[in-house]
């Protein structure tokens, strides 16, 4: 096996909670930060289109009341703020399934022929159809892009491999709204143990390549 092989008719992307609710409706600040992961997953979902490559969309897919959220004891909230006094509050601010906060952003092309992965926690095959619809498929590695880097992202990467799929992390076409620093020592010391960590031109270079042969 080599690094650089890529087998396109075993070869999906996913694409992990480029939603609405979390780009289109954020703040500024969080948009901008997010705009260059925006930009790559475009740029590898117009790739994979052309390649004939099975795209998948991740989303988070919760009930507005928080009935199927957990409450954890951590030390901080998902924002790495310590919690007031100590006490936990119930999780908040997910991306709603019954509006569109859900829904995959317009730049992405969702189409009828995709894969949609409701989720509920923070790992796409958490009792999710993910693993299933891969399988029945031949698919052996996939490509991931997505938000957050260091939430949901991290979550995927550790299940796919404990899953024995070839995982692909896509650096600039994946982002965080949180530190920068927790982004970065995933891709430099983390994810290259389980996965190919490689920039959006060079995937795209492997897609075409594979596709040249």
């Amino acid at each position: 096996m080599n690094v650089h092989f890529l087998d396109l008719k075993k070869t999906t992307i996913l694409f992990f909670d480029i939603l609405n609710g979390h780009y289109h409706a954020a703040d500024s600040s969080t948009k901008a930060r997010k705009k260059p992961m925006v930009e790559n997953a475009v740029r590898l979902m117009k790739a994979a289109r052309s390649a004939g490559l099975p795209i998948f969309f991740a989303k988070g897919n919760h009930r507005p009341d928080n009935a199927t959220s957990a409450t954890l004891i951590t030390d901080t909230n998902i924002k790495l703020k310590p919690w007031p006094d100590g006490e936990v509050t119930k999780a908040g601010g997910h991306v709603s399934g019954n509006d569109s906060s859900s829904d995959v952003i317009p730049e992405l092309e969702p189409g009828l022929d995709d894969y949609y992965i409701p989720k509920y926690r923070w790992s796409a095959f958490y009792q999710t159809y993910l693993d299933l619809a891969l399988r029945a498929r031949g698919i052996d590695t996939i490509i991931v892009s997505g938000g957050s880097t260091d939430v949901g992202v991290a979550a995927t990467v550790f299940s796919g491999r404990d899953l024995d799929y070839n995982m692909i992390v896509v650096r600039d076409a994946c982002a965080t709204s949180h530190d920068l620093r927790a982004h970065d020592a995933l891709m430099d010391w983390i994810f290259p143990r389980m996965s190919r960590v490689r920039t959006t031109d060079q995937v795209l270079k492997m897609i075409h390549d594979a596709g040249a042969k």
